[in-house]
């Protein structure tokens, strides 16, 4: 069984298969554990508990964590330290970047990950904690010296089945959480205040909108990212390193200039005029989210031409959400594919459609192939217009019947639109 195991979750060295497989199967005699539980403690064991080494800061939520996980990364580097960041886009060990192909690396992935970073004198890590990480005990014996709960809206319900499902999976990171480490959460947020009940770290919050609820920092931040989204990030970040010692006003002058990762609110000006963003929106809140930032900074009689999907093979039920929201806050909008996977595109874009009124569904184009409807947007676009494409942000893929192409937004509208 162990062997199995070791052999899915990517272990090529036969001598760290053999002395893990022997460690695991000396644990299994005397624990009764889940496999993944297992996994995490022999790999932890192996690469001689790296956590320990670290100061470990996780960022667990819907929408923000791989801008704050990368803004956190951004602010230590600049402060002089070196650091290390596990998240959607990248993995970065002290300035080295690679390629990421989880949000949270496997159990053992991600210790082998730590323990290089550990070597190369990282003293900070920044790392994205998703829901299915802790819901498949991924980050189990992990040290963390603080966490961070960002927001919890409709994603992944056809994992966990329930929005009280994957709150809880959420909440299971922070309950493992030690004495000494600091809880920090987004009270403007429903979920905020519940994230911290019953825990034994520090709590500590932080928010833009709740009146209701003291947040325990009042600052007044500048940076150049744009959006309510972005400064309730940026706030995140401020409060985060704060509470790890760093000076408050260093802290601030950085932040004043750090730009968004790759892929986040990603922008630039054609030499006709138009506004061209990418984003990763890729769920109703986080869409509504940046349309409402495009609103506030469109010019009078400029149009919001919106271009985005919904993934296949995954939560349908967000994507009638997602259709009203697209075209209820656009002048144009063209729904596409996004990742359509094992799914027929047009029949996801039918159910984008199902909600929509009469006025709405006029303002709606179908273009199935994600390339013609950026070509059409770029088309009708005139000078003054931003275009939104959402969805995809950094991907450089598009996966179509379990096969991925080579696709990525920002890089098709720059051969298309002249820029400045």
């Amino acid at each position: 069984m162990a062997g199995n195991l070791l052999k899915a979750e990517g272990i090529e060295s036969s001598v760290s298969r053999n002395k893990i497989y022997s460690f695991m199967k000396n644990l299994l005699k005397k624990l009764k554990l889940k496999r993944r539980v297992v996994t995490a403690l022999a790999a932890l064991h192996f690469y001689g508990n790296p956590s320990t080494k670290l100061k470990i800061v996780g960022v667990t939520g819907t929408n923000g964590k791989t801008t704050t996980a990368a803004l956190l990364y951004k602010v230590a580097t600049a402060l002089g330290y070196k650091a290390g960041l596990i998240g959607t886009v990248e993995n970065v060990i002290a300035g080295v970047a690679r390629g990421a192909t989880l949000t949270t690396p496997d159990p053992i992935a991600l210790n082998k990950l730590l323990s290089e970073m550990a070597n190369k004198g990282c003293e900070y890590v920044f790392m994205e904690v998703s829901s299915h990480a802790t819901d498949q005990n991924r980050i189990a014996g992990i040290t963390f010296a603080g966490g961070i709960f960002t927001n919890l809206t409709h994603d992944h319900l056809d994992y966990h089945k329930s929005i009280e499902n994957y709150f809880l999976a959420k909440k299971k990171f922070f309950n493992i959480l030690p004495n000494d480490a600091f809880a920090l959460s987004n009270v403007d947020d429903a979920y905020g205040a519940r994230m911290l009940e019953g825990i034994r770290a520090k709590k500590y919050t932080y928010g833009l909108k709740n009146k209701e609820k003291k947040a325990d920092f009042s600052e007044k931040l500048e940076t150049k990212l744009l959006g309510d989204f972005n400064a309730s990030n940026a706030l995140a970040v401020y409060a985060s390193l704060v509470l790890m010692g760093q000076d408050k006003e260093k802290v601030k002058e950085i932040l004043k200039d750090v730009a968004p990762p790759r892929g986040r609110f990603e922008h630039f000006t054609s030499r006709s005029g138009v506004l061209v963003i990418v984003d990763y929106a890729h769920t109703p809140d986080a869409l509504q989210n940046v349309l409402k930032t495009v609103k506030d900074i469109r010019k009078e009689k400029a149009k919001i031409i919106s271009v985005f999907g919904c993934g296949g093979d995954r939560d349908p039920a967000k994507r009638p959400i997602m259709g009203n929201i697209g075209a209820v806050n656009s002048d144009i909008a063209i729904f596409t594919s996004d990742n359509p996977r094992g799914e027929d595109p047009e029949e996801i874009i039918e159910a984008m459609k199902t909600d929509l009124s009469m006025n709405d569904s006029k303002k709606v184009k179908t273009i199935p192939n994600r390339l013609e409807a950026i070509k059409e947007s770029v088309k009708i676009a005139q000078s003054g217009d931003i275009i939104l494409c959402a969805g995809k942000g950094h991907e450089d893929y598009q996966e179509i019947k379990e096969v991925r192409h080579h696709f990525n937004d920002m890089e098709e509208f720059r051969k298309l639109f002249p820029h400045k």
